[in-house]
């Protein structure tokens, strides 16, 4: 079966879906609200199923692959939940140090996608570093639906602090130079903004994906250049842009922002229908070139 794309749905489905994913309806709210794009023998539910993650069909880098050495660690998380488990992929085979990159998810945990990226980026000469931010409440449950339910649980006080710690600990690791990078997508873009704001001159270059924008008192506190990739039709993100962008000018913080036509939030995930892959592509390219640039 050929994969759908986001031109297959109704735009105001994909706002529908991008609610239901956030948080803002459940799920018996998407599938009466879906109903209505429901036609020609499709259901509600297969239109769920249609838009949510095919993770096995979209992995880029195999577990297995040669190229990296991974494992998952523990780690400290005193100001947090006092021990944290996240995701580590680095190059195989190399003598020397290289520079780290911290891989922040969405509002799921450490889901199969989130650990490709980290392959992805070891693949690129980068120790990556994925904490899994659903481990205090038994870490990600292997479904996204379940994910989405737990997830609001955590208190994001503490959680902050975990991937504070997180940051502190991919420094500190052996085969890292000691410095390093940040991207996140979605609610991981939105901890990128905040940690470049909470860690300082400790982070190299953040990258953040539709990411909601740090408080806007904060942005003062920001040493690390940022680049902000934004999808078009993300109106929930957009919003808060112009006065991050303000913000960003007048604390004289280097950054750039890049928008990419005709997209969906969740443009580079791809393993959903919102993928768009030349966006994807290009967007992940400059993502690379930013952290060479920035974080070696």
């Amino acid at each position: 079966m050929e994969q759908k794309t986001a031109h297959d749905f109704d735009q105001d489905l994909l706002i529908l879906f991008d609610a239901y994913v956030h948080g803002g309806i459940d799920r018996r709210t998407f599938l009466d609200r879906a109903s209505k794009y429901a036609v020609g023998g499709v259901t509600a539910v297969m239109l769920l199923e249609q838009l949510s993650p095919k993770f096995l069909e979209a992995q880029t880098v195999a577990h297995e692959d040669a190229r990296i050495v991974q494992e998952y660690v523990e780690y400290p998380s005193p100001n947090g939940y006092g021990t944290m488990r996240g995701y580590l992929a680095k190059p195989a085979g190399s003598s020397t140090r290289a520079p780290g990159v911290l891989v922040i998810h969405e509002n799921r945990g450490l889901n199969p996608h989130i650990e490709d990226i980290a392959r992805r980026l070891a693949v690129d000469g980068f120790v990556a570093f994925a904490p899994d931010a659903l481990f205090p409440l038994g870490g990600y449950p292997g479904d996204e639906e379940k994910a989405r339910e737990v997830f609001p649980k955590l208190d994001q006080a503490k959680t902050r602090e975990d991937f504070v710690a997180a940051a502190g600990f991919l420094r500190a690791r052996p085969e890292c130079t000691g410095k390093i990078g940040a991207v996140g997508f979605c609610y991981g873009g939105g901890m990128v903004n905040f940690l470049a704001t909470r860690i300082g001159k400790d982070l190299s270059a953040g990258v953040a994906y539709y990411g909601s924008s740090p408080n806007t008192a904060d942005v003062a506190k920001i040493s690390s250049p940022l680049m902000i990739q934004s999808a078009e039709n993300d109106p929930r993100i957009n919003a808060s842009w112009p006065e991050f962008e303000t913000a960003l000018k007048a604390a004289g913080v280097k950054y750039e922002r890049h928008l990419y036509p005709g997209t969906q939030h969740g443009f580079n995930n791809n393993t959903t229908p919102r993928f768009d892959a030349a966006a994807a592509k290009l967007s992940w390219d400059r993502t690379v070139a930013f952290f060479r640039q920035n974080v070696r």
